[in-house]
């Protein structure tokens, strides 16, 4: 970024809201697309506790202003909004948070941003397709939510606890999504699309999602970890030939749809984009 214009009384304040929080480039992003839209505003980072957040939550739209709710808040935010949307209401989980008519609004757009992140790397929607989705998680409920959205015909999750598993099909999916139980009965299956939606390559020492000795047919496979490389999983797919991308785009779409929650004006993604990959050419 460049310098942006001085911090005032009628700036607007937005705030990730989480623990921890200093590892997001989220601030980085959202700085960089308001200085480029032309507003006034800023976006900071701030720890949270658990019985912080919704004094937190209020006292920022009470101001006027907003934010995002990272782990490990989002379903407690969910409970402290007074309007969700419906991917509030289908997930259990809020991402993001705005003052209007009085009233707190809550959103989860990693609902959308992940739509989105789909339509980026395949050029395509997901019409008709099968996807599996590993993870049980806030991450998973809105993979499944926003692949059904976009038309998946058949979706499979697995997920090391097989009841957690189990409890995000039955509270999304509807007939069109099962469980599968072992990694042995992923062996030989085939997807149009494989997303990771667990947590699985934060680290470095972290095992694959999925491994070789588990191997699916997939001609395109989705991880929504980013890392300020690729991730391992990532790199060993693109290696064998499979269309790979990380959850860099996954991060820049959702905060995109954020920012037309606040302003009211469509995000711009590519402003992020570049944001996000000047960042990560830096090693952050």
């Amino acid at each position: 970024m460049t310098g942006r214009s001085p911090i005032t009384s009628t700036t607007r304040t937005l705030a990730l809201l989480g623990d921890p929080v200093g590892h997001s480039l989220s601030p980085a992003i959202q700085n960089a697309a308001m200085e480029a839209a032309g507003l006034d505003g800023v976006y900071v980072a701030l720890r949270a506790v658990e019985g912080d957040l919704a004094g937190l939550m209020r006292g920022l739209a009470a101001a006027g202003g907003g934010g995002n709710v990272t782990l490990p808040h989002k379903e407690r935010a969910a409970a402290a909004v007074d309007r969700p949307t419906e991917a509030v209401r289908r997930t259990g989980a809020c991402n993001t948070f705005w003052y209007e008519d009085g009233e707190i609004h809550g959103d989860n757009t990693d609902v959308e941003g992940l739509r989105r992140a789909v339509h980026a790397h395949l050029q395509d929607s997901l019409d008709g397709a099968r996807v599996l989705i590993l993870g049980a998680g806030g991450a998973a409920r809105a993979a499944l939510a926003a692949v059904l959205d976009d038309g998946a015909a058949e979706v499979e999750i697995h997920n090391r606890t097989v009841e957690r598993a189990r409890a995000v099909a039955r509270r999304l999916g509807g007939s069109r999504t099962r469980v599968i139980e072992t990694r042995v009965d992923l062996k030989g299956r085939s997807y149009d699309l494989v997303l990771n939606a667990t947590r699985l390559g934060l680290h470095p020492e972290d095992p694959l999602p999925l491994g070789p000795e588990h191997e699916v047919n997939t001609p395109a496979l989705l991880d929504l970890v980013y890392t300020p490389g690729e991730t391992e999983w990532v790199r060993q797919a693109r290696a064998a030939g499979i269309h790979a991308m990380d959850g860099g785009e996954m991060l820049v779409q959702q905060g995109a749809v954020a920012f037309e929650r606040w302003w009211g004006i469509p995000g711009p993604a590519h402003v992020m984009r570049a944001e996000l990959d000047r960042l990560r050419r830096s090693g952050v």
